[in-house]
């Protein structure tokens, strides 16, 4: 990889086969076609959640089986438009290290980023599946009446619920928090954006309508719920940051040996994590509404991809209580 869009990337080492080798390069040379126009990085952001949730209306539509040749189509350009939601969203972390335009704002829209996506795309297959389910209805030996449709969409909308709780909020936000986690014990607390929430809420009883808009308060507020889930799953982790606190007085003083022993651990992990975000995410969203059945989409989620988050979960909760046990009894 070229050094200069190896610079603008948090690390190589948490970033998967795709993005280093395909998507990064393409979003470090989008990045500097937006430094020459000075566009800023949150408006880039904004760009990426307003197409992105726009894909929704699209992914609605889209049905090649029910639809033909024009469904086909709906399905290609949502699936597009998600995609370059996404690459617009890598792009605006990229631009801001390029430029130095960091912001604490830039850092909380760039984590609800894929709120905006998913909320209205979960919604608008929910419909879908209520216009479209002869598929499922023959797969389930179900009568294709008014009755039948209304409690199957009263499921399926249950289904999508449940997966965007657990997937796009609890998967990805663990996932999130992984990565910031490793770049802490890699590079240090400069070289990662890993928050907790007691910062957060401080933060945020210093912003007044004075000195902050209300937009920039609420997502403030936001931000510190966001950041006391990423904590509640991770209580080992929590633990082990305590001791290191207690021992060492402060997080910049951890010793050289305790970094790379967590590294080492948490590198493998990494893999396994990167699977819960994006690029492994929305293959499978594609691969479902291709094949017609987007409601499917919703139990791989739930499923495949919560059984992933529980692999990923315990494996790291297991090596910060060994690391934290070990600690405390030195």
């Amino acid at each position: 990889m070229d050094e200069k869009v190896k610079a603008t990337l948090k690390s190589s080492e948490t970033e998967d086969w795709l993005d280093l080798h395909v998507v990064r390069p393409f979003c470090y040379y989008l990045a500097v076609f937006f430094a020459k126009f000075d566009v800023h990085p949150n408006t880039v952001t904004i760009w990426s959640m307003i197409i992105g949730a726009a894909s929704a209306i699209f992914f609605g539509c889209a049905s090649w089986y029910y639809g033909g040749t024009m469904g086909l189509l709906y399905n290609i350009i949502a699936i597009a438009m998600l995609i370059v939601a996404d690459i617009f969203d890598c792009t605006d972390g990229q631009l801001a290290r390029m430029t130095g335009k960091k912001s604490q704002l830039g850092r909380i829209l760039d984590g609800v980023a894929g709120f905006t996506w998913f909320i209205p795309i979960y919604h608008l297959m929910v419909y879908r599946f209520y216009l479209h389910h002869d598929i499922e209805f023959q797969w389930l030996g179900i009568a294709d009446t008014e009755q039948n449709v209304l409690i199957a969409t009263a499921v399926v909308y249950a289904l999508g619920l449940i997966g965007g709780i657990c997937g796009t909020g609890g998967q990805q936000r663990l996932a999130d928090y992984y990565i910031q986690i490793h770049l802490f014990f890699l590079k240090g607390e400069k070289g990662s954006e890993l928050d907790n929430s007691k910062r957060q809420q401080e933060i945020y009883d210093q912003m007044t309508p004075e000195t902050h808009s209300a937009a920039e308060r609420y997502f403030q507020k936001t931000y510190i719920g966001y950041t006391k889930k990423q904590e509640k799953v991770t209580p080992q982790f929590q633990r082990l940051m305590q001791k290191l606190r207690e021992k060492f007085g402060s997080t910049d003083n951890i010793p050289e040996d305790i970094r790379r022993e967590f590294h080492d651990a948490s590198l493998p992990v990494i893999f396994w994590n990167g699977l819960l975000t994006f690029n492994f995410r929305s293959f499978w969203l594609f691969l479902f509404c291709l094949l017609d059945v987007p409601a499917m989409y919703f139990v791989w989620e739930i499923v495949g991809m919560g059984l992933l988050y529980l692999y990923v979960r315990h494996r790291h909760e297991t090596f910060c209580k060994h690391i934290a046990d070990r600690i405390s009894n030195e």
